[in-house]
C-alpha cells in the first residue's frame, strides 16, 4: 500500500470530542468526517475491531465491523504507531463510547519499529529524551509541558509588546565573549579565518540598541554556555533579556513579579501554585505581587546565622566560609567569598518567591555601583523554590568605570578564571555615546516553564536536551 501525497482531514479529535461528546449510547449521527492520526491501540472481537486513532489534539474511537469496512483483515493486522486516514461516520456505541465508524480508511505512514504501549510508556528516562519524538505520543503529561511552555513564550512575547518593548534578534557569533560571567563554545569561521564564540548572553548587544535609541528592547535568545548537565543546567538553552531606558533595578523587580503573575494566571488561571521541593512533596507557592525584597547580606545573616559583610576582615570571612563548607580560593576577594557563603549556605533555602537585592560589585561587572552601599552593585536575582529565576541589575553606564571592571576581570582570567570576562573595546566606545540610566533583566525561560508547571528537571521542559552520545552496539 503506497502511501499517498497528501490527506485533508475536516475534523479533530478534540473538536469531535466537543461537537459530540453529549450523544447517547447506540446514537448514529449521519455526520460523516475524515480525520487523521495515529493508532495507539487496537483489539479484535471476532468481526469487529476497535482501535484508538490519536491527533495532535486528542483521542477518538475507531468501529469497524468487518462487514462494512474495506480491507477489514488488513486493518486488523496494521501496526501500533501507524498514522492511518479514516472517513466514517460519527456514532456512539452501545457503550457510549464515542466512535468513528470506519467506511474508509488509508495508511498515511508505517511505524516500522516497535511502538510502545499507550499506557506504559518508555519506562527507560535516557530513552525518553533521545526518542521524544516517540515519547511525546504516550507521555500526555510531557505534551502538556511543551505545549504550555509555547504558550508563556507567546504570552510574554505579547505582554512585552502591550508595554512598548521591541523584539530584536543579535549576533549568536560573537567575536569575543561578553554579557554573563561563563565559559563559551568556539568555532572558526573558514572565510573570515575568524575564531568565533557562541554567545553566552545578548546583553552588549542589546544594550548598544538602547544607545542607538531603542528605549524599550527585548530578545527571547538561545544561549550557549560550555558547562555541565544537571537538573538546572543545559548547554543549550533560552533566555528572555530585556533593557528599559530611564529605569532602575526597581523598576526590574516590578517588572519581573507583574510578569510571572500574569503567565501564571495565563496558565492556571491563579497566582497560586503547588510545586515540589528537595523533597518531592507539594509546597504552595503564591506568585501574587509584591514579592518580598532583602539584601544578599541579611539573608545570609537569617540562613548561616553569622554577619558578614563587605567590611569583615578578609581572615575572618575566609574562616566563616570554610567553616560552612566552601572550599576557598585565596585570590577570591571579600565579594566572592560573600557570594560563595551565600550559594552555599542560602540560596537553596529560599523558597520565595524573593528579590535577593545588593550584590558585591567584585562578581556584578556589568551593574551599577550602588547608590548608597560602598562595594555593593544594584542588582537583584529573582529566587523561586531554591533556584534562581531571573538576574537583574541597574546598568552600568559610566565608560570609564566599565574599562576598570573589564581590565579586572581580565586579571581574574590571567589568574585562571576561565568564566570571567574579557576587555571589550568597541562596547566601551558604545558607552561613550552614551548609556541613559537603564534598567537591565535577564529570565531564565526553561526554569520559568519548570516553575510554572511543576517540572523538575530541565530537560523535562526542552524539546531535545543535550544528552551523551548513545553507546556503539556495532
Amino acid at each position: 500500500m503506497i502511501p499517498p501525497y497528501r490527506f485533508e482531514p475536516d475534523r479533530s479529535a478534540a473538536s469531535l470530542q466537543e461537537e459530540f461528546g453529549a450523544l447517547d449510547p447506540a446514537s448514529e449521527t449521519g455526520v460523516v468526517v475524515t480525520i487523521a492520526g495515529r493508532m495507539m491501540l487496537r483489539r479484535v472481537q471476532g468481526k469487529l475491531a476497535f482501535a484508538t486513532l490519536q491527533d495532535g489534539s486528542g483521542r477518538v474511537q475507531l468501529f469497524a465491523p468487518s462487514a462494512t469496512t474495506p480491507r477489514f483483515d488488513a486493518l486488523c493486522d496494521r501496526s501500533l504507531g501507524d498514522w492511518l486516514g479514516v472517513t466514517g461516520e460519527v456514532m456512539t456505541t452501545r457503550r457510549g463510547e464515542l466512535s468513528v465508524r470506519v467506511d474508509d480508511w488509508v495508511l498515511l505512514a508505517e511505524a516500522r519499529r516497535p511502538f510502545p504501549d499507550k499506557w506504559h510508556g518508555i519506562s527507560d528516562p535516557d530513552t525518553r529524551f533521545r526518542q521524544r519524538y516517540v515519547d511525546l505520543w504516550v507521555s500526555d503529561d510531557e505534551r502538556a509541558i511543551l505545549r504550555a511552555r509555547s504558550t508563556v513564550v507567546s504570552s510574554m512575547r505579547r505582554w512585552l509588546d502591550d508595554r512598548a518593548f521591541v523584539e530584536v534578534e543579535t549576533p549568536v557569533f560573537h567575536p569575543i565573549p561578553g554579557g554573563a560571567l561563563a565559559k563559551p563554545f568556539t568555532t572558526h569561521h573558514n572565510a573570515l579565518d575568524l575564531d568565533l564564540f557562541l554567545r553566552i548572553a545578548p546583553e552588549l548587544y542589546l544594550k548598544r540598541l538602547v544607545v542607538g535609541g531603542f528605549e524599550r528592547v527585548y530578545e527571547i535568545a538561545r544561549v550557549f554556555r560550555n558547562e555541565g548537565l544537571s537538573p538546572r543546567h543545559n548547554p543549550e538553552f533560552t533566555m528572555i533579556e530585556l533593557y528599559q531606558a530611564y529605569a532602575d533595578y526597581g523598576d526590574m523587580m516590578v517588572l519581573v513579579e507583574e510578569l510571572v503573575a500574569h503567565l501564571a494566571r495565563e496558565l492556571h488561571g491563579t497566582t497560586v501554585l503547588t510545586y515540589p521541593d528537595r523533597d518531592g512533596v507539594g509546597r504552595e507557592l503564591d506568585l501574587s505581587p509584591p514579592w518580598r525584597r532583602a539584601t544578599l547580606v541579611e539573608l545570609v545573616e537569617e540562613h548561616a546565622g553569622v554577619r558578614v559583610d563587605l567590611d569583615t576582615p578578609i581572615d575572618a570571612l575566609r574562616r566563616v566560609c570554610a567553616d560552612h563548607g566552601v572550599k576557598v580560593d585565596e585570590s577570591w576577594g571579600p565579594g566572592k567569598l560573600l557570594l560563595e557563603l551565600y550559594e552555599k549556605t542560602t540560596e537553596h533555602a529560599l523558597w520565595g518567591p524573593i528579590f535577593v537585592c545588593d550584590y558585591p560589585k567584585e562578581v556584578s561587572p556589568l551593574a551599577r555601583s550602588h547608590r548608597s552601599e560602598p562595594g555593593m552593585a544594584e542588582r537583584f536575582e529573582g529566587i523561586v523554590a531554591g533556584r534562581e529565576l531571573c538576574n537583574a541589575f541597574s546598568e552600568l553606564v559610566d565608560p570609564d568605570e566599565q574599562r576598570a571592571r573589564f581590565e579586572e576581570q581580565v586579571s581574574h582570567r590571567d589568574a585562571g578564571d576561565d568564566e570571567a570576562m574579557v576587555v571589550d573595546a568597541d562596547y566601551l566606545r558604545a558607552l561613550d555615546f552614551g548609556l541613559p540610566p537603564t534598567g537591565g533583566l535577564g529570565i531564565g525561560v526553561d526554569r520559568l516553564v519548570m516553575l510554572l508547571t511543576g517540572a523538575t528537571a530541565i530537560r523535562d521542559v526542552i524539546l531535545f536536551p543535550t544528552l551523551r552520545p548513545e553507546p556503539n552496539d556495532g
